[in-house]
């Protein structure tokens, strides 16, 4: 029981944690026009930063649940089954989401 509810306690905290900095970053771009590419480019180069750090921290603490699971007895392992999997599909909405920060730095490398 204690195991369960200390996945289900990071679970939160990751996906709170993450929803936390995209909405920062999105309402932050919204309400500050960014007279020039260099800030933008400066901007989007700290969201990849910040996304990485996030996808990493998700990742370890992924890795730290799938042991817990190996490792234990519990009869209620199909609930955690289901929450790695929520934590798996945060984590790649994640990776896409920096693919996408990616490109536009790419592209604005490109086209300074």
């Amino acid at each position: 029981m204690k195991l369960r509810l200390t996945i289900i306690v990071l679970i939160v905290v990751v996906s709170i944690g993450s929803i936390i900095i995209a909405t920062g970053f999105i309402s932050n771009s919204n309400l500050v026009e960014m007279p020039k590419i260099s800030n933008q480019y400066d901007n989007l180069l700290k969201y990849k930063n910040e996304l990485e750090k996030i996808n990493q921290y998700n990742e370890n603490i992924l890795n730290e649940l799938e042991n817990e699971i190996k490792n234990s007895d519990d009869v209620n392992i199909n609930q955690i089954n289901n929450e790695i999997e929520v934590l798996k599909r945060v984590i790649d909405e994640n990776k896409s989401e920096l693919e996408q920060i990616i490109v536009k730095l790419s592209q604005m490398e490109k086209n300074p």
